[in-house]
């Protein structure tokens, strides 16, 4: 074992014993003092070998672990170099919550590719509905897939805080449109909108504007599943639309009809409805 001794005889690790101690690789060791997270005690001025100290095994040992549980470095650099430990365990919560979420999200994947491979999937009962042109407070973004629930839970909190505080009246559930090339390119300009009984005639929030919804045809059909299985009523509509040759151009659109809690954004069934020709 490599080691060497300070003048107040304390003793230094090598990189190399101090990889072995902490089951972290010489190249992620290196990466972790170039980047802040793990600074070796004494570098050799000559040589830029990196010399270590054994109180430092179990700062090195939690860095893994927390890398293990894939945090991100800028996370992992927060908890080490936190003042208190207020900050340091305000960043572990943000984590283990981001990691629950993800948790929930495998969960329902596994669930829905039991229920796809096990489980006949009932008939759906799809119907062509008239909808009508519509006042509407809404929000649209340029939005990437990945990023699209985020956007739709942040969209729809403004667009329900906007309502209440202006006592405008909606005519039906929530709504969205989803452009073709949002699912063709991964990206596309999505829009939120809660419809009104009567156009906006106040001023409104940032980001929130007064607008018309299109109406038209459409095959529609309820998801009640979970979100996870919401391709498969996709893609039944979409092979009752195409068997029809009935298929016209413009963005699908949801509805969100409450089964609970109104302000509670997750207890809904959703209706997709697919533009078809009249």
């Amino acid at each position: 074992m490599q080691t060497t001794s300070s003048p107040a005889n304390r003793v230094r690790l090598g990189i190399g014993d101090f990889s072995r101690m902490t089951y972290l690789s010489v190249k992620a060791l290196r990466h972790y003092h170039d980047v802040g997270v793990l600074e070796p005690v004494e570098v050799d001025a000559s040589s830029g070998y990196r010399y270590y100290a054994p109180q430092q095994v179990g700062l090195a040992q939690m860095i893994r672990r927390l890398r293990d549980l894939g945090m991100p470095l800028e996370e992992v650099r927060t908890i080490v170099q936190a003042p208190d430990a207020e900050t340091r365990d305000r960043a572990l919560v943000t984590h283990l919550r981001r990691m629950e979420r993800q948790l929930e999200e495998t969960q329902q994947s596994v669930a829905s590719l039991r229920s796809l491979l096990e489980a006949p999937r009932e008939a759906l009962q799809i119907e062509q509905r008239s909808v009508p042109r519509t006042a509407a407070i809404a929000i649209s973004d340029q939005v990437v897939a990945e990023e699209a629930v985020a956007w739709w839970m942040a969209a729809f909190t403004a667009l329900h805080d906007c309502l209440a505080d202006l006592r405008l009246v909606r005519s039906g559930p929530d709504g969205a449109l989803f452009p073709p090339e949002f699912f063709e390119d991964e990206v596309g300009q999505l829009t939120c909108f809660v419809p009104l009984r009567a156009p906006v005639d106040v001023a409104l929030p940032a980001r929130i504007q007064g607008l018309e919804i299109d109406g038209g045809e459409f095959a529609a059909t309820n998801h009640r599943g979970p979100f996870g299985d919401l391709d498969r009523t996709y893609g039944g509509l979409g092979r009752w639309v195409l068997e029809r040759a009935a298929g016209a151009p413009g963005p699908i659109r949801e509805y969100y009809l409450p089964t609970g809690d109104p302000n509670d954004l997750l207890a809904h069934t959703t209706d997709v409805c697919w533009p078809i020709v009249g």
